[in-house]
């Protein structure tokens, strides 16, 4: 049936003629130009004694092309261009605001990462198209990091408010998505554009030509670029017209915006449908701080920060992807579990896992950049793919002390990757690597000896003219060394020769010097800044060496990449390696990371049955921020008893238990240990959360409409596996309505099979529904109550603590509004009126009048009260008088 609907996913064919392919709907006049900047271990600058080695200054500038520009046709919209990081969610998955992307500045995490989403920026591609006609709501999405050679494809079926297009988009961090332009059509667009564009007005938005969404296109794309060791994704695929059109689109975009190709046989290319992971909606993601904290982002107080410890850019990368895509298969999740158990137990496979793993750089990027044939040589390129060849064998030397490391472990996962770096292609490219790399050429993190390293890294006797363009190099560098000699003795003063990329060569100077008393420097010091307690100036003749150095450094740049381009092109067809060593890598670091987080707190191994119970169990975010011990509770949930009814006062703990078991839960299906003393749970394929009240001013829905919309998501998606948590629903409203939309609710939700927490202060609902329904089942946030000695004043003590049956409590509120500082006067006359109220109800509810004669009782009070009021009202004026 979806084959025969499926023919509307293309018009036309693939060819490159007829105009122009897309059109740019964020401003934008150009696509951004690859920049080398952001070379692992690179500084912006470096300041070392006396150099007598040579050092390389920056590289000279070259410019990057544009395509042709009559393959382009942009124009300019109203919002503009940036890049995002990971973005901040709006808690209305239901409306068609739904989340939205507000937090800049994200990235991935370097040598010691504690929050995944930090660093340089976005930089994945996203393609997204949708079916016609009786094919509508079949998705194809196709992403590829420019950081990161791997092409990940999807393809699945969304309800009519696209929660899992949301989903998908935000975990993925796009830093542009593109689309048919007749989603488009000149503002006219369909429902799933104008839901994009709302959602993500901070990302970049291009309108593809529909013609190059070609499936036929992108299946050749696939087997014309898709490394051997993952072709077998040919046959997941052939058939997946949608996201096979999506592929076309993207790699054509890509082809032309960053001015480059992939080579024959040189993607990772994955299949991802929506069945294997969890699905945990963007605004559950946000109210469970997953990955961002709400009150301040930049604060790793979320469990993303909590199980963090990753060493490699990768392992962040993965961990974040794990924790907003739990895994649902319960054998995946025991092997990893069981990986790290082993590491748990064996100590010295940990301390030398830890420490292999940390000396990586992030493989990703290097595979990126070495798989990519840039159109155009430049000086920046040139200098680019020397550090890579550097770079790559700086890796490859790592892989044996990793495989050693991994020898003599048990577990599958940790076998199976030991035995995947057991690859002789590891040492065929080394080798190849070692005919034309020095063996003392190694990878470094300061700038001046990282450049010394790309000048002086192709072997002598290879090239004659790059060797005499070195003594020239090595020359220019002593005669600046002879200079600053010169400058010291001629005034006296100690001076040191220093590097920096942006100014190259220049002199430093103590201030405290005694040979300028007068605090004047020379006018031969140009250029002068002062420090904290120094001096950085140069001089004319300084400046002359420094532009020879550049000279010499671009003659020793250009003729060291035509040596280090012959030895990629013999290396590329073995390069794939690297893609099971990414894999290990960034596996093996997750796993060490969640072994380490085990270290600092006392976590359990979960297993997984058919219920969910939890023995002592902590809150994984809040037990790291706090001081003292964090108060332990027990929680149960089975098919017999699925709907549990959370009762208690203000600030008794509530929220926090409700938040507490879905993050075990999720911290479970990554494979991690949890906060507890045993855990036991059902694998859930779908969490909800309906946390927080706040009014939704973009879509113009005012709290209450926010709670229901979210309900109504929830009952959209929800399957007999799911985990819902609600708290306070019905509260921004009257109570009467509040009352009956809540109960109403709560029925349908006992209805289904899936495990529901549900947090209210409506106590009138644990007796309508603990008596007609079995599986309900209700419990309270335990008080205490103290009594001051000497005062005989009350308080009371919140313990935190879970038990059975409803709360007791009564004018709670009134507690929580006497610690702040409103006058007690007003808290006395509350507590007055709340009494008043509740003897009238209380009257009126166990009335023996008939129906006729209460009503005109409660017409009565309601005269008598206006009454009172009048009366207040008019004796007023006498009073101020």
């Amino acid at each position: 049936m979806l084959c025969s609907s499926t023919e509307n996913a293309t018009t036309g064919d693939s060819s490159d003629s007829g105009g122009a392919v897309w059109t740019q709907v964020s401003a934008s006049d150009q696509p951004p130009a690859e920049s080398t900047s952001n070379i692992p271990g690179s500084a912006s600058s470096s300041v070392s004694p006396h150099p007598r080695l040579p050092a390389l200054p920056t590289a000279a500038t070259g410019r990057f092309q544009l395509p042709n520009p009559s393959f382009l046709s942009l124009t300019s919209d109203s919002s503009s261009r940036r890049h995002v990081g990971t973005p901040r969610a709006r808690a209305t998955p239901g409306s068609s605001g739904g989340p939205r992307a507000q937090t800049p500045a994200s990235g991935h995490a370097g040598a010691s990462c504690s929050s995944a989403t930090s660093a340089s920026g976005a930089s994945v591609v996203v393609a997204v198209v949708e079916g016609s006609g009786l094919a509508r709501g079949q998705i194809g999405m196709a992403s590829l990091d420019l950081r990161c050679p791997e092409l990940i494809v999807s393809q699945f079926a969304d309800t009519g408010t696209y929660a899992k297009v949301i989903t998908k988009l935000n975990i993925l961090v796009p830093k542009e998505i593109l689309m048919p332009d007749t989603a488009s059509d000149r503002g006219k667009g369909s429902k799933l554009f104008n839901l994009i564009t709302q959602n993500f007005q901070g990302v970049a938005f291009t309108a593809i030509r529909r013609k190059y969404f070609n499936e036929k296109k992108g299946l050749e794309y696939i087997q014309q670029l898709c490394t051997p060791e993952f072709d077998t994704v040919l046959m997941e695929v052939q058939m997946k017209y949608y996201c096979l059109s999506a592929v076309a689109a993207l790699l054509k975009y890509l082809e032309f915006s960053q001015n480059s190709l992939y080579p024959a046989k040189s993607l990772k290319v994955v299949f991802k449908g929506s069945e294997q992971t969890a699905m945990i909606d963007w605004a559950s993601a946000s109210n469970l701080e997953l990955v961002i904290n709400n009150s301040n982002h930049r604060s790793n107080h979320t469990l993303l920060g909590v199980l963090n410890h990753t060493k490699t850019a990768g392992g962040a990368r993965r961990l974040r992807s794990s924790i907003l895509e739990p895994l649902m298969d319960a054998d995946t999740i025991n092997i990893r579990l069981d990986s790290v158990q082993e590491m748990l137990l064996n100590e010295e496979l940990f301390f030398g896992l830890k420490d292999a793993v940390s000396h990586f750089l992030d493989i990703d990027q290097l595979l990126s950049v070495l798989v990519r044939v840039p159109k155009q040589q430049t000086i920046q390129a040139a200098e680019a793919k020397i550090t890579h060849v550097i770079q790559l064998k700086h890796t490859l030397n790592l892989v044996p002390r990793l495989t050693t490391v991994l020898s003599n472990c048990h577990t599958a996962l940790l076998k199976a990757y030991s035995a995947s770096l057991n690859d002789h292609r590891f040492d065929l490219i080394l080798k190849q690597i070692h005919t034309v790399i020095s063996d003392n050429t190694s990878y470094v993190r300061g700038v001046l000896d990282m450049r010394t390293q790309k000048c002086f890294a192709v072997r002598p006797n290879i090239n004659e003219f790059l060797d005499i363009a070195r003594r020239a190099y090595a020359e220019i560098v002593e005669d600046i060394a002879g200079l600053v000699d010169l400058m010291s003795e001629k005034y006296g003063a100690p001076m040191r020769t220093s590097f920096s990329s942006s100014r190259g060569f220049f002199i430093q100077m103590k201030r405290h010097v005694n040979a300028f008393p007068d605090g004047r420097l020379p006018a031969e010091f140009i250029k002068v800044t002062k420090n904290k307690d120094s001096y950085a100036f140069t001089t004319d003749d300084l400046v002359k060496l420094n532009d020879r150095c550049n000279h010499a450094l671009r003659e020793i740049y250009h003729m060291s990449s035509v040596v280090v381009g012959r030895l990629l092109s013999t290396i590329h067809e073995n390069i794939h390696c690297l893609y099971k060593l990414s894999e290990a890598v960034s596996m093996l670091d997750m796993l060490l990371s969640l072994a380490n987080a085990c270290t600092l707190s006392d976590y359990v191994r979960p297993e997984f049955t058919d219920t969910l119970a939890i023995k002592g169990g902590r809150h994984p975010i809040l037990e790291r921020m706090s001081v003292q011990q964090t108060v332990a509770n027990n929680s149960f949930i089975s098919e017999g008893s699925n709907f549990i009814i959370i009762t208690g006062p203000n600030m008794s703990g509530k929220s926090t238990y409700l938040k507490q078991v879905a993050l075990c839960q999720i911290m479970a299906q990554i494979g991690s240990f949890v906060p507890a003393e045993y855990a036991s749970f059902r694998v859930a394929d779908q969490i909800f959360t309906r946390i927080g009240v706040e009014d939704d001013l973009e879509n113009k829905c005012s709290s209450f409409m926010v709670e229901m919309k979210e309900v109504s998501y929830i009952f959209r998606n929800v399957n007999d596996r799911s985990l819902i948590i609600i708290d306070e629903l019905g509260r921004s409203t009257s109570a009467e309505d509040g009352f009956g939309i809540c109960l109403a609710i709560c029925e349908l939700l006992m209805g289904l099979k899936a495990f529901t927490l549900f947090a209210t202060h409506f106590l009138e609902l644990c007796q309508s529904l603990e008596s007609l329904h079995p599986n309900v089942e209700v419990q309270q946030m335990e008080v205490q109550h103290t009594r001051d000695a000497d005062t005989g004043a009350e308080s009371v003590v919140y313990t935190h603590t879970l038990t059975q049956g409803c709360t007791e409590e009564r004018h709670y509120g009134l507690h929580a509004a006497g610690l702040t500082s409103l006058p007690a006067s007003a808290i006395q006359e509350a507590k007055t009126i709340a009494c008043n109220i509740k003897q009238q109800f209380l009257a009126a509810r166990n009335s023996r009048l008939d129906p006729d004669s209460l009503r005109e009782y409660l017409r009565g009070l309601k005269t008598q009260y206006e009454a009172e009021l009048q009366a207040v009202d008019e004796a007023e004026p006498e009073d101020t008088a």
